[in-house]
């Protein structure tokens, strides 16, 4: 499987212009777009003035709290809270001292919005979903872990008996807990509960910074598996960040994977579409489009830079409804799908990926930050700086392994 660009692949959500990315080598040909606004974001509408306090609490205090939890209180406001560790409420559950975690996008929505779609804070929330940690308790019944494994946490928790899950798509699952969506406490807090199948254990040779990348990790797996991607393909993504593009992420896209870049002008989608076949040469069109967006131009040019018979794979959350071209899929008999999270296996695909030299994630990190600066975390990310900000956990003294 190839490397992709797009570690945030619920990212934003609107703009007018677009930039883009493309390498010709053994691997598949990728070129990275998106649509940026040409205004700049007010943050201050939702997060008050630029001089403005964080929520605190000293270093010292938070190791003495049971369980500190960085919690969304409503739209805009975040506070530390100190919450009774939670309980295994069955005897195949874990309990994890939660040592990194990252920030997505939809972190960043649900604190500056409140929302997402129907998903809205009616209640304090913990956020944050990209963790890892090392296991402090394990239920009676637990076989694959033990207390002091290392592990990569997945998120999303599914009912097992639903038609969809039983079909082997629980990410569709109708009754999915999912951790940082509504009203589901997230894993930014000292301790986390969890199915020991969903605690993934970490080889020796990934440290628990990886483990936490293998979440938006295990996003670009399942989004790949939903394009069929293949070696030779030519592949177009819209989206090179958790938030908003800028020149800063094509330069790391050009790094990392990409093969070229592109940065398109005020035009219709189906221009933009022809700028890129023209700079990219990709003469019969792109064999697969990728959007990480959900902005409607980026949608609206993926389906024209598409060869016909080519793969168009929905990744972005944008506005429900928007402009589709339907006239231009149907003639070139595109295949369209959807691409949601991560389904059977891509967490364990992730880690093999990273393991065995595939895949550098380590590249992805821009900064990390200790827990009790979490607040200035999300603004850095709000603001469109670096690729991925990490926040340290607080740790249990009591746990035997080590980062």
């Amino acid at each position: 499987m190839s490397k992709i660009l797009a570690t945030g692949a619920r990212a934003a959500l609107s703009g007018a212009r677009s930039n883009a990315s493309i390498t010709k080598a053994a691997r598949p040909v990728m070129v990275a777009a998106t649509k940026t606004t040409n205004q700049k974001r007010n943050h201050s509408a939702c997060c008050g003035p630029n001089l403005r306090s964080y929520a605190t609490v000293s270093d010292a205090n938070s190791a003495q709290q049971q369980n500190l939890s960085f919690v969304l209180e409503k739209q805009g406001k975040v506070k530390f809270e100190d919450r009774p560790i939670p309980k295994l409420t069955s005897p195949y559950d874990v309990l994890v001292n939660v040592r990194w975690t990252g920030i997505c996008g939809s972190d960043v929505h649900y604190w500056q919005h409140g929302a997402i779609g129907d998903f809205v804070v009616r209640a304090p929330m913990v956020l944050g979903h990209e963790s890892s940690g090392t296991v402090t308790e394990v239920g009676d019944k637990v076989t694959s872990v033990k207390v002091g494994d290392r592990v990569a946490m997945e998120p999303g928790i599914p009912c097992r008996r639903c038609p969809r899950c039983k079909e082997g798509m629980y990410n569709l699952c109708v009754d999915m807990r999912f951790a940082a969506t509504p009203p589901i406490d997230g894993t930014l807090a000292k301790y986390y509960v969890l199915p020991e199948d969903f605690a993934y254990k970490l080889p020796e040779n990934m440290s628990f910074e990886e483990g936490a990348l293998m979440e938006p990790l295990s996003v670009g797996v399942h989004i790949n598996k939903q394009a069929g991607t293949k070696n030779g393909s030519t592949v177009v993504i819209f989206g090179a960040g958790p938030v908003d593009i800028n020149q800063e992420r094509l330069d790391f896209a050009k790094k990392y994977a990409a093969t070229h870049t592109i940065v398109s002008k005020k035009q219709s989608a189906a221009e933009t579409a022809a700028q890129i076949i023209k700079e990219c040469e990709i003469v019969e069109g792109a064999d697969i489009v990728m959007d990480a967006t959900g902005a409607e131009p980026c949608i609206q040019a993926g389906i024209h830079v598409l060869r016909a018979g080519g793969t168009y794979v929905q990744g972005g959350m944008g506005k429900p409804d928007i402009m589709f071209p339907i006239g231009a899929a149907g003639a070139k008999e595109l295949n369209i799908k959807g691409s949601f999270r991560y389904n059977a296996h891509d967490y364990e695909t992730a880690i093999g990926l990273v393991t065995s030299g595939r895949v550098n994630v380590k590249e992805l990190v821009s900064k990390k930050v200790k827990f009790t600066d979490a607040e200035e975390a999300f603004e850095d990310v709000a603001a469109s700086r670096g690729i991925k900000i990490l926040i340290e956990g607080v740790p249990d003294q009591r746990a035997s392994a080590s980062a």
